[in-house]
């Protein structure tokens, strides 16, 4: 019989295996007079960068959902003013590949679909099987008549995937007003959602997001901080509405962003799962928490944006690698207009080939182990508890916004970012000649019989935490 054993080959065998100095040596003879210290990095939060990381001595295991058939969910997101096509768009993206959607309502038309009533929910999701493909809410301060419309467009069906996403703290922070007092709209929020959890099993009520803080120019530890004290506050007022603590915590999604720094990104998530664990496992509930990562809008330019397709890419992979559960990733005209069928496809296969091709998430978690990697998630990890507890010391994030101590974090942040960043297409490598791209042309709308998202009471005031884009100022 013949002896079919399969020696290793030594590829390193006749190599010196490399020590921290001999790297060292080479380094100090390329940088020169340079000190080595030029190497290192510091993030707008003052997190330490090094050079060189050993390998983690125990690799950190941070709670994820096991995925199903796939290793995790592609949505789009639309905001089409037009009910009719947004719901065009809808049913493209599903038959592209895309297994969920996100619906961006804004009864005004500007920077959502318009819609004002049940019956225009219903004909933006004319065809859409809601058993099969999830539908989730963008809705601001009218996200609890928004959730009923929902409700009604799913029928009562048990095994309805609706995700209403109520989130009335991210609307306040960045409206930095609330219509009435924002104390109202949160019983108002957790008030509905506790009525609708009882017709929908399946479904998830509240979006705990940190998204806010990002896309102001907030650092990383301070949009999980902020993601986590969301979280609590909904906790809360969803157990004061008469749900369980553990069945609160499992219909809270925590929504964080995604940007081009993918090793931030990744450690990032990876913080924020360990951040969840430890609260959700003090409450009594179950630690493996839902993320839900949409892709950074204050990374995308509006000069030469056919680069943002790279940026997007970049957040994609990002996201996938950090264990998100759902991940929507924009278009690449996002900075200058609603995107065409080009740019939503272009979205959606960024996902598609990330998943399909790449097999970015055939690993649970591929960062597992990096001394870089590792070494990031926990001091993120460590430095958004730290100002979690601020938060929370504060009386929570409703108090710390009102106070402005938020907003003065994320100031910090944003002026320790770099004058003159490096923005490829922008600042760095401008193209002689730009090439134009093509946006949708969308005539004005606005929905008729919109409800007022208004609650009785003195409205809420806080410090704004307004969008920005790092590449505005250069454009």
């Amino acid at each position: 019989m013949a002896d079919t054993t399969v020696k290793a080959l030594a590829l390193a065998g006749d190599f010196q295996p490399a020590t921290e100095a001999d790297w060292r040596a080479l380094v100090d003879k390329t940088l020169g007079e340079a000190p080595f210290s030029s190497l290192e990095k510091v993030t707008v939060e003052g997190l330490p960068i090094a050079p060189l990381y050993a390998p983690a001595p125990k690799p950190g295991a941070p709670a994820r959902a096991v995925p199903a058939d796939r290793a995790w969910e592609v949505a789009t997101l639309t905001a089409h003013p037009d009910p009719a096509r947004a719901n065009a768009e809808i049913l493209a993206d599903l038959r592209g590949g895309a297994a969920a959607a996100v619906l961006r309502i804004d009864p005004a038309g500007k920077t959502g679909v318009a819609l004002g009533s049940a019956a225009d929910l219903a004909r933006a999701l004319d065809g859409v099987i809601l058993e099969f493909a999830p539908v989730a809410l963008d809705a601001g301060f009218l996200g609890p008549q928004a959730a009923d419309w929902l409700g009604a467009a799913a029928k009562a069906s048990p095994s309805a995937l609706v995700r209403f996403h109520l989130d009335p703290v991210s609307a306040f922070a960045e409206a930095g007003a609330s219509p009435g007092p924002i104390e109202a709209h949160l019983i108002s929020a957790a008030t509905v959602a506790a009525r609708l959890a009882e017709t929908y099993p399946q479904a998830q009520l509240m979006l705990a997001s940190g998204r806010v803080v990002h896309e102001a120019g907030g650092g990383e530890a301070a949009e999980v901080a902020f993601a986590a004290a969301s979280a609590i506050a909904y906790a809360r007022a969803l157990v004061r509405a008469g749900l369980p603590m553990a069945g609160a915590f499992a219909r809270i999604t925590l929504g964080l962003s995604a940007d081009a720094d993918y090793f931030l990104t990744i450690a990032k998530l990876r913080a924020a799962r360990a951040v969840w664990s430890r609260i959700a496992a003090a409450c009594g509930a179950d630690p493996t928490g839902r993320v839900e990562a949409r892709s950074s809008r204050r990374m995308l330019t509006a000069k030469d944006a056919w680069t943002n397709m790279v940026r997007l890419t970049a957040a994609g992979f990002a996201a996938s690698v950090g264990g998100a559960d759902s991940v929507i990733l924009g278009n690449f005209t996002d900075a200058l207009g609603l995107p065409t069928e080009f740019g939503r496809r272009q979205s959606r296969n960024a996902q598609l080939v990330l998943m399909e091709e790449a097999h970015i998430g055939r690993v649970a978690d591929p960062a597992a182990g990096s001394g870089y990697v590792e070494a990031l998630t926990d001091q993120i990890a460590r430095a958004a508890w730290a100002e979690f507890q601020a938060i929370e010391a504060l009386g929570g994030v409703i108090a710390a916004l009102a106070g402005g101590q938020i907003a003065a974090a994320v100031g910090a942040a944003k002026a320790a970012r770099p004058a003159d960043p490096k923005i490829i297409g922008v600042t760095a490598f401008p193209p002689a000649k730009e090439t134009p791209v093509e946006v949708e042309i969308a005539a004005a709308r606005a929905a008729t019989g919109a409800p007022s998202a208004s609650l009785p009471g003195p409205d809420g005031a806080c410090a704004p935490l307004r969008p920005m884009r790092i590449s505005e100022a250069f454009e």
